[in-house]
C-alpha cells in the first residue's frame, strides 16, 4: 500500500500541491503535518512509522519534507526497510522498491559515513594540535554523548570560517547561547570581528 506524508514548516503554507501529488501518486492514506521550523516533534510521521507494514512504501513529493538532514533521513529510510517498508519521492526520483532508487539510497548513506569519517579525522587531528601546543583536550565537560559531538561539528564549522553563526546554528538547530556554550566547552577562541560573530 502506498502511504503518503506531506508537511509544510510553517502555519503560512500550504500543503495543496503536496496533497495533489499524492494523491496523483495513487496513495491510500496520507499523512499531514504542519509545524514550525522549531518545533521538533512530528505527531503524523511518528503516527505514520509506527503503522507501516512489510509492502509499504512511504511516498513524498520531497525528501526535505520528510527529514531535516541526511542523517535523520537515512535513520528514517533504515527504519522503514526494517519493517519491510520502502520510500518513494515524487520530485527527487528516489524509488528505494528499485534496483536504482536502493542504489542511490546507499550512495547517499557512504557520503553520509564518509562526512563521518572527515570530522571524525579532522578532530584528532585538532586535538592533537592542541596537545602539541600544551592545551588539553578530549570531551567537553558537562555534555552528553549527542551534545558533544554537535560541539565538535560546531567548532569545525566555526573554525572553517565559511558559514555564519546564524547559518551554523541554524544547520545544528540549536540556539546561538548553546552554540557559544559549546565554543567555549572546546576551549575555542571567539573572536567578535569575524564574519561568524554576526
Amino acid at each position: 500500500m502506498k502511504i503518503g506524508y506531506a508537511r509544510v514548516s510553517t502555519q503560512e503554507q500550504n500543503l495543496s500541491l503536496q496533497l495533489d501529488a499524492l494523491q496523483a501518486a495513487d496513495c491510500a492514506t496520507i499523512y499531514q503535518e504542519k509545524v514550525t521550523s522549531a518545533k521538533k516533534e512530528r505527531p503524523e510521521l511518528q503516527k505514520l512509522m509506527s503503522q507501516i507494514r512489510a509492502g509499504d512504501v512511504v511516498v513524498v513529493w520531497k525528501l526535505d519534507r520528510l527529514a531535516r538532514s541526511l542523517k535523520d533521513l537515512i535513520n528514517l529510510v533504515n527504519e522503514m526497510q526494517g519493517k519491510g517498508a520502502e520510500l518513494q519521492s515524487l520530485n527527487d526520483h528516489i524509488d528505494t522498491t528499485t534496483p536504482q532508487g536502493k542504489f542511490t539510497f546507499h550512495l547517499f548513506a557512504a557520503l553520509a559515513e564518509f562526512e563521518r569519517d572527515i570530522i571524525r579525522e579532522r578532530t584528532k587531528a585538532g586535538l592533537a594540535a592542541a596537545r602539541a601546543r600544551g592545551r588539553k583536550g578530549g570531551r567537553p565537560k558537562g555534555l552528553l554523548k549527542e551534545a558533544q559531538h554537535t560541539a565538535i561539528i560546531a567548532e569545525k564549522l566555526y573554525q572553517e570560517g565559511e558559514l555564519t553563526v546564524k547559518q551554523i546554528c541554524k544547520q545544528l538547530s540549536i540556539s546561538r547561547g548553546t552554540f557559544y556554550n559549546y565554543l567555549r566547552h572546546r576551549g575555542v577562541e571567539i573572536r567578535t570581528n569575524r564574519q561568524q560573530s554576526r
